[in-house]
């Protein structure tokens, strides 16, 4: 009886097809024959298969996006990586790691550094060498995570002429230190970086300027 009859193999798969592309989650792939068949109705096929390539892209996309106008050598890039290595141990993200490594040596602008700051790789071991100094100030690995993420361009200051030199001033001129400087650091670790007195006559680089203390 034409009733009990079961629906046309050609329709069934004319339908399939129509369906796979009218589906939102197919549409953002990269076209592929093989997402055309009727295994499309499964789920488990159709998302397990299809989700992961889309999320791989966004993550290189969200990787590389940060540095703009920046062109990276083999080189670069490993020593990015190892750089970004070692801000994993703070339980810093790939993504967060490429941030505060961006912002601290001008791969990614920051308000602080104005016009001065050039673009500039940086080297594993003078990352390393500024990290186990702050560390040397009584911070924790969660209080130097902290740090960095409120003001990631620490990385980027002169460790002798900066970082050491203001932290003498603090301890000198006002009688900042052992957890006292601690507690100072975590509220305004930019005071690190200051490198201007322009005793209230403005100098145009009030970022790093000790009036703003």
């Amino acid at each position: 009886m034409l009733g009990g009859s079961s629906a046309s193999p050609l329709l069934a798969h004319d339908f399939a097809i129509r369906f796979c592309f009218t589906t939102p989650d197919i549409i953002t792939v990269t076209p592929n024959i093989r997402c055309l068949h009727v295994n499309c109705f499964s789920q488990n096929l159709n998302r397990a298969a299809c989700a992961p390539s889309i999320s791989k892209k966004k993550w290189v996309l969200h990787s590389t996006a940060e540095f703009e106008n920046v062109t990276l050598t083999d080189d670069d890039r490993k020593a990015l990586e190892a750089c970004r290595d070692a801000l994993s141990a703070l339980s810093i993200s790939n993504g967060e790691g490429d941030k505060i490594l961006g912002k601290a040596f001008g791969l990614i602008h920051s308000p602080y550094w104005g016009e001065e700051r050039k673009n500039k790789v940086p080297k594993f071991e003078i990352v390393c060498e500024k990290m186990d100094y702050l560390r040397s100030l009584n911070l924790s690995n969660d209080d130097l995570c902290k740090l960095l993420k409120k003001f990631p361009e620490v990385l980027g200051c002169n460790l002798e002429h900066e970082l050491k030199t203001n932290v003498q001033v603090l301890e000198k001129e006002w009688g900042i230190k052992g957890k006292s400087l601690r507690n100072l650091l975590l509220r305004n670790p930019r005071v690190l970086g200051y490198n201007v007195d322009c005793k209230g006559d403005c100098m145009a680089q009030c970022t790093r300027c000790w009036v703003r203390f």
